[in-house]
C-alpha cells in the first residue's frame, strides 16, 4: 500500500477524480483527497467535458465529491504518490503558493507525479516540467512549452512518461495512466526513454 495525494477542487474534471480516486483505492493504496481552503468531509463540484461538433468542448456539472482529507494537515506530510487531475481547478490552485511549495517538495523527494489533462496547469506553475517531456489537453501546449518542458503529441488513450512524471491528454488514457502510476508506485521503473505508450 503507498500513500497518494489527490489535489482537486471546485471544477476539477468528474471522471479524473472519480475514477482514479476509486480505482487507486480499490488497487490497495492509500488515497487521500484534499482541496486547499476546504476540509475533511467538505463537498468539491466536479464538472463534466464533453465534445460535439463544436470548436471546444462543453461543460456540465457532475457530481459532488466529498474530500476525505484536509490540506493543511497533508500538505506536511509525505507522500509517494501525487496526482492532479484535469478541470479548471488547476488554474486556481497553481495561484496558491502553498500548493506550489507542496508540489515541489513532493517532486524533490521522488513521488511519482501524474497529472491529468488540464491538470498539468498547475505543474506548469512549477519547476517541475522544466526539462522533461510532458502532454495534456492540446490548448495547454503553449504553457507546456514555455514551462521548459518538451511537448510531446500523444493519441487521446496514451501518456508520456518521463522517468516519474507521468502526463495524459484525458480520461480516455486512465487505463495507461493508471497501470503506470501504480507500477511505478510499486518501485518497477519505467524507461524514461520510452516517452509515450498506449
Amino acid at each position: 500500500m503507498k500513500r497518494i495525494l489527490m489535489l482537486v477542487g471546485d471544477f476539477s474534471e468528474d471522471y479524473e477524480v472519480m475514477v482514479p480516486f476509486q480505482a487507486l483505492k480499490a488497487m490497495g493504496h492509500d488515497v487521500t483527497a484534499v482541496c486547499p481552503g476546504k476540509r475533511k468531509g467538505e463537498l468539491i463540484a466536479t464538472v463534466v467535458h464533453d465534445f460535439g461538433d463544436f470548436m471546444s468542448y462543453t461543460e456540465s456539472f457532475g457530481h459532488r465529491f466529498a474530500l476525505n482529507g484536509d490540506f493543511h494537515e497533508e500538505r506536511s506530510r509525505d507522500h509517494d504518490g501525487l496526482l492532479i487531475p484535469g478541470g479548471r481547478a488547476a488554474e486556481y490552485l497553481r495561484l496558491n503558493p502553498d500548493v506550489i511549495e507542496l508540489v515541489e517538495r513532493h517532486w524533490s523527494r521522488g513521488a511519482v507525479t501524474s497529472a491529468i489533462c488540464h491538470g498539468v496547469q498547475l505543474l506548469t506553475a512549477t519547476t517541475v516540467l522544466n526539462g522533461r517531456r510532458a502532454t495534456a489537453y492540446p490548448a495547454c501546449k503553449s504553457e507546456v512549452l514555455r514551462s521548459g518542458a518538451t511537448w510531446v503529441d500523444t493519441a487521446a488513450d496514451a501518456i508520456c512518461v518521463d522517468g516519474t512524471l507521468i502526463t495524459a491528454p484525458g480520461w480516455l488514457a486512465h487505463p495507461a495512466l493508471l497501470g503506470t502510476f501504480n507500477a511505478a508506485l510499486a518501485e518497477r521503473p519505467v524507461a524514461s526513454g520510452e516517452a509515450c505508450h498506449a
